[in-house]
C-alpha cells in the first residue's frame, strides 16, 4: 500500500460507494440488515465510515445488490483492505479524536471558528502541553506528551515541506477565533507570549488566515461554540462539518447541514477583525501581558 493512503478516507469513500449500491437497489438498511442478519446500525455505521469494513464484508454486501462486475467488487474489496490499514497517528496509541485526524490528514482547507482555544494546529508545544493538563486534569504525564506529540504532527499539514500526502499538498487553515482566546492564560504569562507571537507568526504563512472576533462585536453567529469545515480535494468526498465533544464527537456531511455552518462561517469573517487588525490587536494582548508578568 501507498504511503499516502488515507484508511479513515478510504473507510468515507468505501461506505458512499455501498451506500450508493444500496439505494439503487432500492433497499433500506434495515432490509439489507435482515438478509445478513445483522444490526441496521452496524449497516448505517459501515455507509457513514465511522466503522472497519471488512472485505467478507463486502463480499456479502455486493452479493446482495447484486454486483456483477469483477472490477467494481474487486475494487471495492481492495478499498476495504486499504480501510483497515493504520494511519500515522496509530503510532501514538489510542487517540480519542483519531476519526478527526484521519479526515484533517486529507483535507485541502479547514475553516475553524473557535472560541475557548488556539486552534490545535496553530498552538505551541508549551501552550498544548498546559492546556491538556488543565483541561484533562486526571491525565497522566504520558497521556500529555502523546496528545501533544499528535498536535504536533498534525500541523505538519501547514507546512509546504510536508510530503506525507504529496496529492493534496499544504493544508488551507481560515481560523477565526474569539478574544477570550487570547485572554484567557493558559500556563504562565510567557508561554502566553511566546503563543500569540506564534499566532502572528502563522498568520504570515501564505496558506494561513488567522482573525479575532474582538468582544465588541457582541452577539454573533458562532456564539453557540466551535466547529470546522473540512473540504477534500477529491469531488467525491463530501465537505464535513466537526463539532468536538466531550465523550463524542458529531460529523455532519448531508448538503443542507453543510450549507448553514457554512453560511455561519462567512458571517464570522465578515464580522471579525480583518488580518491586518487582527496582528495588531494580538500585538497589543502581548504587551498586556509582558506588562503584567
Amino acid at each position: 500500500m501507498a504511503s499516502n493512503v488515507n484508511p479513515t478516507v478510504r473507510r468515507r469513500r468505501l461506505g458512499m460507494e455501498l451506500r450508493k449500491l444500496r439505494e439503487d437497489k432500492g433497499m433500506t438498511a434495515e432490509q439489507v440488515a435482515e438478509r445478513l442478519l445483522v444490526s441496521q446500525s452496524k449497516i448505517s455505521r459501515l455507509e457513514n465510515g465511522r466503522r472497519s469494513i471488512s472485505q467478507r464484508d463486502v463480499r456479502d454486501l455486493c452479493e446482495v445488490y447484486e454486483v456483477q462486475d469483477p472490477r467494481v467488487v474487486d475494487s471495492l474489496m481492495q478499498m476495504a483492505k486499504e480501510s483497515r490499514q493504520q494511519g500515522w497517528w496509530h503510532a501514538f496509541g489510542d487517540i480519542p479524536y483519531s476519526v478527526y485526524i484521519g479526515l484533517e490528514t486529507d483535507a485541502a482547507s479547514l475553516r475553524v471558528y473557535e472560541p475557548q482555544m488556539v486552534p490545535g494546529l496553530l498552538q505551541t508545544a508549551e501552550y498544548a502541553q498546559a492546556l491538556v493538563r488543565g483541561a484533562l486534569p486526571e491525565t497522566s504525564p504520558v497521556d500529555i506528551d502523546k496528545r501533544v506529540q499528535v498536535r504536533m504532527h498534525r500541523q505538519k499539514r501547514l507546512s509546504e515541506s510536508d510530503n506525507s500526502n504529496p496529492d493534496v499538498g499544504p493544508l488551507r487553515l481560515w481560523a477565526v477565533i474569539d478574544e477570550a482566546v487570547l485572554r484567557r492564560r493558559v500556563g504562565d504569562a510567557q508561554v502566553m507570549i511566546r503563543q500569540l507571537e506564534h499566532l502572528i507568526e502563522q498568520s504570515e504563512r501564505p496558506y494561513v488566515t488567522v482573525q479575532v472576533m474582538p468582544f465588541d462585536m457582541g452577539a454573533h453567529p458562532g456564539v453557540n461554540g466551535q466547529y470546522a469545515i473540512l473540504e477534500f480535494p477529491d469531488a467525491s468526498d463530501s465537505t464535513v462539518v466537526y463539532i468536538e465533544g466531550v465523550t463524542s464527537d458529531l460529523y455532519l456531511e448531508k448538503a443542507n447541514d453543510v450549507q448553514k455552518y457554512s453560511v455561519m462561517y462567512e458571517h464570522l469573517r465578515a464580522q471579525a477583525h480583518n488580518v491586518e487588525q487582527t496582528r495588531d490587536f494580538i500585538s497589543d494582548i502581548i504587551a498586556e501581558y509582558a506588562k503584567k508578568g
